[in-house]
């Protein structure tokens, strides 16, 4: 997994009034937890972007006035109006110890269901996964090629690696949906159309 660099400052001064003042100078407040003790810093904004605004999970080596640390996002504000960023929290990571990070999902192939005019739909855009560091996947792949109209991949139904996924089995992960058109069709009727357009298909590769 890749691993993003921040540069910090240790926070000499906790109050909502140093707070206000460090965010007003483009800095965001910030915790790490974790280790021996509690570090209060700040970090210049724009170095959050890479691992907040993003489709990837990825590790972070905090550089706090030359002590680096490696941590894992644990926790982030917004604010309700202008979603700038208003607080992080980091966990230290330890060699041996799993953590525990929200992992984001990544769909490959096209549908069965997409070809025969259904919807292709992320049901979770992540999924909890408890891993060692080393082990930790930067995201899930889902092949949905297979994957026919009306149907859902569940979270019990996707291949696991080193790590454990948390949520529950039963959970929809990404499905095909219906069009209104189709509707009031059966299953089985549905299930004919995609066998003639997968004839058609191949015989229009032999041709």
């Amino acid at each position: 997994m890749k691993t993003v660099e921040i540069i910090g400052y240790k926070r000499a001064n906790l109050g909502k009034t140093e707070s206000k003042r460090l965010r007003a100078e483009g800095y965001v407040p910030g915790v790490l937890y974790g280790g021996e003790e509690q570090i209060h810093f700040y970090a210049p904004g724009l170095l959050f972007r890479e691992i907040v605004y993003t489709d990837e999970a990825h590790f972070v080596e905090l550089n706090i006035e030359g002590q680096k640390v490696r941590a894992i996002l644990q926790d982030l504000q917004f604010h309700p109006v202008s979603e700038a960023i208003l607080h992080v929290d980091f966990l230290e990571l330890h060699v041996g110890t799993p953590v525990k990070m929200d992992i984001p999902i990544h769909t490959v192939g096209q549908a069965a269901g997409v070809k025969s005019g259904g919807k292709l739909i992320k049901k979770v855009r992540f999924l909890s996964v408890r891993a060692l560091p080393k082990n930790m996947p930067e995201h899930i792949e889902i092949d949905v090629t297979k994957l026919g109209l009306g149907k859902t991949i569940k979270v019990g139904e996707i291949p696991t690696g080193d790590y454990e996924i948390l949520n529950s089995p039963l959970v929809s992960v990404v499905g095909v949906e219906i069009p209104r058109a189709l509707r009031g069709k059966t299953a089985a009727e549905l299930e004919g159309e995609e066998g003639e357009e997968e004839g058609a298909e191949a015989e229009s590769a032999e041709a």
